[in-house]
């Protein structure tokens, strides 16, 4: 491998190499270790890509190691606010004893006026985040490669959404963080409002909350005061984000530099409207996933839901399967209507959840039901089996069952599948033949 690289150490082009399954940086040319300020190659050993390109704590939203294959280049541009440079880039695969390397090849276009006072102002910012957001194929990838281009180009510590989850609570949806910061997303779900009520009276006003000093809030917004300090937030721009007149959430940015914190608010006040925008096409796509994935009558998933949870399961996992099928459904319909039929599914789905809910459980016939169980131990299932049973006598829906459990997943599942079918339907045939 060392005489691959020794062919681009003196071009003058920037050229690295990165390892495309442990994001370690294996070589960077001359050039790119004077723009990126690495005084020797022993220097990369173990560092990522994401640290030492992007100055970020974890891989880069706008990553496209997905797109790259071998013998094919890639060719795109991008500015990277860490060396203050727009970079002509071209990537591509090469593959080497088993690995696959991610090799960059960048001509610098020259520094930008990015973070001058002058620019600060101009849409070009704002323009150039919107562009590598909306390439990305889902709101998802879009609102992460946003935040991740606000962190980086900001020189701040922390981009972040909260959004209203249910009426006065709060929490932390999306974040970026920049190398070396701990992340608080985990530590800031189920806010009350109370955190954020002075705050909101400036949202409503159609104002950004600016603190250019944290300790300027300390007696006036104690509350807030006590969540931001153990943060080490010392400056922070927040802006609302609405949806038509309703305040929906915030969002925000620690600790950027004092003397942009003017220039960043009108900003967030117009990339408001797109981060909206992006919420609401993301609720979309989830709502149509959730059509796609779910049985609307119960509200379990479907047999599309349980094939794409059957290629996730891990074979070395314990796996417990239970079959079961609605006892009575064809003679509910044409007795009493389909409605009845459909409150019956109800009532058996119900018991289902009501015993396995911590597992997944789907619908995949009109009157059949699967429950998943992967790390589950025999014994256990077998009792949840017995308090299924005692469940369904109280709400009357009666479900034959047939359930079989393997210390692993590594048998053919659907064999699996079959041999709980076959138990199931012989504890159906024993019903009926009992009637």
């Amino acid at each position: 491998m060392k005489k691959i690289w020794d062919f681009y150490e003196h071009l003058n082009e920037i050229v690295y190499a990165v390892d495309m399954e442990s994001y370690e940086t294996v070589y960077m040319n001359k050039r790119a270790r004077e723009v990126y300020g690495i005084k020797s190659l022993k220097e990369l050993e173990g560092r990522k890509c994401y640290e030492i390109l992007g100055g970020c704590s974890s891989p880069c939203a706008i990553c496209n190691n997905q797109e790259l294959k071998p013998g094919y280049f890639l060719e795109w541009k991008h500015y990277n606010p860490l060396i203050g440079k727009t970079l002509a880039i071209k990537d591509t695969v090469v593959e080497e004893d088993g690995r696959r390397y991610r090799l960059e090849l960048a001509i610098d276009m020259g520094v930008s006026n990015i973070h001058s006072e002058e620019y600060a102002n101009n849409e070009a910012m704002i323009n150039e985040g919107l562009r590598l957001s909306l390439a990305a194929p889902l709101p998802e990838k879009s609102i992460e490669i946003l935040l991740e281009y606000l962190g980086r180009s900001l020189y701040s510590d922390r981009v972040y959404i909260f959004e209203e989850e249910e009426k006065g609570v709060f929490s932390n949806t999306y974040e970026w963080c920049a190398k070396g910061v701990m992340p608080q997303k985990e530590n800031l779900q189920k806010l009350p409002f109370g955190v954020v009520e002075i705050w909101y009276q400036k949202f409503r006003n159609q104002e950004n909350v600016i603190i250019k000093n944290l300790e300027s809030i300390k007696e006036n917004d104690p509350v807030m005061y006590e969540v931001l300090k153990p943060q080490e937030i010392h400056t922070l721009v927040v802006s609302p984000l609405m949806d038509d007149k309703k305040i929906i959430g915030f969002y925000g940015v620690d600790n950027p530099p004092k003397e942009f914190m003017g220039h960043i608010s009108t900003m967030f006040q117009i990339m408001g409207h797109f981060i909206g925008s992006l919420l609401k096409r993301r609720n979309l796509v989830r709502h149509l996933e959730n059509l796609s994935f779910h049985d609307q009558l119960t509200e379990l998933g479907n047999r599309r839901a349980m094939h794409a949870y059957i290629e996730g399961m891990d074979p070395k996992q314990s796996i417990g399967i239970l079959y079961c099928d609605v006892m009575g459904l064809k003679k509910a319909n044409d007795a009493e209507g389909h409605q009845a039929g459909d409150n019956l599914l109800i009532r058996a789905s119900g018991c289902l959840k009501k015993e396995f809910g911590d597992y997944r459980l789907f619908r995949i016939g009109g009157d059949e039901f699967l429950a998943l169980c992967t790390g589950i131990e025999e014994k256990e299932l077998l009792g949840r089996v017995g308090a299924l049973r005692e469940q369904m006598k109280k709400d009357k829906a009666v479900m034959a069952l047939g359930c079989i459990w393997r210390p692993d997943s590594k048998e053919n599942i659907d064999k699996l599948l079959a041999k709980a079918d076959d138990r199931m339907y012989e504890e159906k045939r024993a019903y009926y033949q009992g009637i």
